[in-house]
C-alpha cells in the first residue's frame, strides 16, 4: 500500500497515464455537475499522484474535452447501476471487473455481502496495488483477458455479474466474442454488461480519445451497429437489450447546456453509443 504521505509519481505517454485520464474526468465532472456526480473516490487518488493536470485541465474545460468527461462519468453510473440491479437479488454474487484500470466501481456497489474481482494486465494491477489496494472481500487479478484462467478464481455459486468500461474497443470482434461466449458458458445465470458504439464511434474514438491519451500503436476495433447481432454469437446468450448510453440509466439532458445537449443526440443517432447488456 501506498504511504499516505508520498505521491505516486505518473509517467507521460505511458500505461500509467491512460489509467489516470478516466479519474480525473471523474474528478472534472464532480466539480462541474455537483447535482449529477459526487466522487470523493476520484479526487482523492488524483490528489495522491504526481502528474501535472493542468494540460489534461485546458483541454477538458472546452465544450469537447468536458462532453469526453461526461461520457465517462456517465457510463461508470450506467455500470454501476446494473451490478446494484443484480445484488438485490444475487446479495452475495461475485462482481467481476473487465479490463479494471483504477476504476472503483465494486466499492460504489459493494452491500457487505458481495465479492470484487479486477482483472487487469499484470503491470496494471502492479499500479493499481499502490494506488487503490484492495478491500474487505475484494481481489486484484493480474491476468490477459483472454488468458480464462482468470475465472478459476471467480467462485459462481451465489451468481455473478461481469462488467467492462471502455475496454472492448481495444478487441477484435473474434476476441469480444470469445471472450463473452465463454463466459456464459461457464457462468449460467449470470449478466455481462459493457458499453459499445458503432463503427463511425470507433474511428472518432481513434481519433480523438486514443489521440488525446497517447495511444498510437493499437485502433479501437470492436464496434456494435445493433445488439441483436449478439443473439447469434452463443446459444447461452438468453437475452440481449441496451439501453441509451446518456439517456438511459437517468435522463441528465436537462442539466446541460445547448451544445452539450447537441453532442448527445448526435451519439445517440449517428454514433449509437449504448450499454448492452446480455442475460445468460
Amino acid at each position: 500500500m501506498a504511504d499516505l504521505n508520498t505521491k505516486f509519481h505518473i509517467e507521460k505517454n505511458t500505461v500509467q497515464e491512460t489509467l489516470i485520464i478516466p479519474l480525473f474526468a471523474r474528478k472534472v465532472c464532480t466539480e462541474h455537475f455537483p447535482n449529477l456526480f459526487n466522487d470523493n473516490q476520484a479526487e482523492r487518488i488524483c490528489s495522491m499522484v504526481d502528474y501535472d493536470f493542468s494540460a489534461k485541465s485546458k483541454k477538458m474545460e472546452s465544450t469537447m474535452g468536458l462532453f469526453g468527461a461526461l461520457e465517462v462519468a456517465q457510463r461508470q453510473y450506467d455500470l454501476a447501476y446494473e451490478v446494484k440491479e443484480y445484488l438485490k437479488t444475487h446479495p452475495k454474487a461475485a462482481v467481476v471487473n473487465l479490463g479494471c484500470g483504477l476504476d472503483d466501481t465494486f466499492r460504489k456497489c459493494d452491500n457487505g455481502k458481495c465479492l470484487g474481482f479486477n482483472i487487469d494486465m499484470e503491470d496494471v494491477i502492479k499500479i493499481r496495488n499502490e494506488i487503490l489496494p484492495v478491500g474487505d472481500r475484494e481481489k486484484n487479478l493480474a491476468y490477459n483477458l483472454n488468458n480464462e484462467k482468470c475465472f478459476d478464481e471467480i467462485p459462481a455459486e451465489n451468481g455473478a455479474i461481469f462488467f467492462a468500461s471502455g475496454v472492448f474497443y481495444y478487441f477484435t470482434r473474434e476476441e469480444v466474442k470469445s471472450l463473452l461466449s465463454k463466459i456464459a458458458a461457464r457462468f449460467p445465470g449470470s449478466i455481462i454488461v459493457f458499453d459499445a458504439c458503432n463503427k463511425r464511434g470507433a474511428k472518432m474514438m481513434t481519433k480523438t480519445w486514443l489521440k488525446e491519451a497517447g495511444i498510437s500503436d493499437v485502433k479501437a476495433y470492436f464496434s456494435l451497429e445493433d445488439e441483436n447481432e449478439l443473439c447469434n454469437w452463443s446459444n447461452n446468450f438468453s437475452k440481449v437489450s441496451s439501453k441509451s448510453y446518456m439517456r438511459g440509466y437517468r435522463d441528465i439532458y436537462k442539466e446541460l447546456g445547448f451544445i452539450h445537449k447537441l453532442m448527445i443526440q448526435f451519439c445517440e443517432k449517428l454514433v449509437k453509443m449504448k450499454i448492452i447488456k446480455i442475460a445468460c
